[in-house]
């Protein structure tokens, strides 16, 4: 069985009246995204991994340093996917309502705490990685992680994310990381998406 790279939730151009161009998804979604899939198709070809869930490999690899080039494909598989899903082209960003909403009140004191927690997570992470907003033992909480590693492997449950690896906005952004993540908080948060993993939870 081989892993396959699932298609962009939407078309790689409708993002860019929020400042991400379809340039930039035909790199990063067609080349580096497309590369890791492929990678780990590779590494894992003819063993027992091949026929595992994603997210099973993602675990099992991270337990054995000698399967480091494994996880790191495997994990950055599943992120891009989880990234692609935690954007929106059409009324994402600002302001969540439903269910995260209330959670991110509670367990932050409001929006704009939690929005200067994911902030300084995304532009404090040093060199490439994620920021991250997760479920943790009943709790919303804001964590950064370096290069592939993903909640996932600390027993974390994932509600949204953001790529803050240099490709992920270079093309339209340059070197301004955080006019990044502003733009992404205001405009291109998926907040159904979180509250559907917050449901699933």
């Amino acid at each position: 069985m081989a892993f396959t790279q699932k298609p962009l939730p939407f078309d790689p151009g409708a993002l860019e009246p929020h400042g991400m161009s379809a340039k930039t998804f035909e790199f990063h979604y067609g080349k580096h995204h497309a590369a890791y899939v492929a990678n780990l198709n590779k590494m894992t070809a003819d063993t027992e991994m091949a026929d595992m869930p994603l997210e099973t490999v993602i675990t099992e690899s991270f337990k054995d340093p000698a399967k480091s080039g494994i996880f790191n494909n495997a994990a950055q598989t599943w992120n891009h996917t989880f990234f692609w899903d935690s954007l929106t082209p059409s009324g994402g960003g600002g302001t969540p309502s439903g269910a995260i909403a209330a959670k991110i009140d509670s367990d932050f004191g409001g929006y704009e705490k939690f929005k200067e927690a994911f902030k300084t997570a995304a532009a404090t992470q040093f060199g490439s990685g994620w920021a991250w907003l997760v479920l943790d033992n009943g709790t919303l909480k804001v964590t950064k992680t370096s290069n592939a590693e993903n909640p996932l492997v600390q027993g974390q449950t994932p509600l949204l994310t953001l790529d803050v690896w240099e490709h992920a906005y270079y093309l339209d952004f340059q070197n301004k990381r955080p006019d990044f993540i502003d733009n992404y908080l205001a405009n291109l948060v998926n907040w159904e998406f979180a509250n559907q993993n917050l449901a699933a939870a």
